[in-house]
């Protein structure tokens, strides 16, 4: 099975060919800016490599940045219809605890936390929605957790000056080879996946000072 990853969440735009637990080809490139210009030449790199049509095609959908989550998923859409085939997609927080090594997740729950606009956070935990929280109203794990996301150091200071056991990962930017080879994984399970549709955090969960 190959698949076509592409992921423009965070501060990264890339794509990736993965084919039966391999990385056939990966091209990104790093910047806080300019993702949804970048990504469309990244893809085309890794199809002129010549490894043939993917089977499938894999897009992070947030949480994330709006523009570059919302041009991941069009482009991905454009090409898995064009070629018919099946687009699946991975949030942000699934990708980067992919990445993690066996030995850091064990025994311990994955926090991806990144930044949002105005000074917030996003947190994402499995079996709950994400949500958007200001650093000090971080809530306190039940457990052990590992911190992952582009804001996990500001996270795991703020969890371990309140006691708690939290391991800080080097997992910061999802990558489409993992999200490829993710969304390989849940079609050869045969879950289906999730569906290619931008995911953002609750935003009532967020209270700015002077909000209404």
């Amino acid at each position: 099975m190959r698949l076509l990853g592409l992921d423009a969440a965070l501060a990264r735009a890339s794509a990736a060919l993965w084919q039966d637990g391999a990385l056939l080809a990966e091209a990104r490139q790093d910047g806080a800016r300019g993702q949804p210009a970048v990504l469309p030449a990244l893809a085309d790199s890794v199809l002129r490599q010549g490894h043939g049509r993917p089977d499938a095609v894999a897009v992070t959908v947030g949480p994330g940045g709006f523009t570059g989550i919302r041009a991941a998923i069009a482009l991905g859409r454009g090409l898995a219809d064009g070629w018919g085939v099946p687009l699946l997609g991975v949030t942000t927080g699934e990708a980067l605890a992919e990445a993690l090594p066996p030995w850091q997740r064990e025994g311990r729950e994955v926090w991806s936390v990144t930044f949002a606009g105005r000074g917030g956070l996003v947190l994402e935990r499995r079996d709950y929605p994400a949500m958007m929280v200001e650093e000090p109203s971080l809530p306190m794990p039940d457990g052990p957790v590992v911190l992952v996301g582009d804001a996990a150091p500001q996270a795991a200071a703020r969890l371990r000056a309140g006691g708690a056991d939290a391991l800080l990962s080097d997992a910061r930017l999802p990558a489409a080879g993992v999200v490829a080879a993710l969304a390989a994984r849940h079609l050869s399970a045969g879950t289906g996946g999730r569906e290619a549709a931008p995911l953002y955090a609750e935003p009532l969960a967020l209270r700015f000072p002077g909000a209404a």
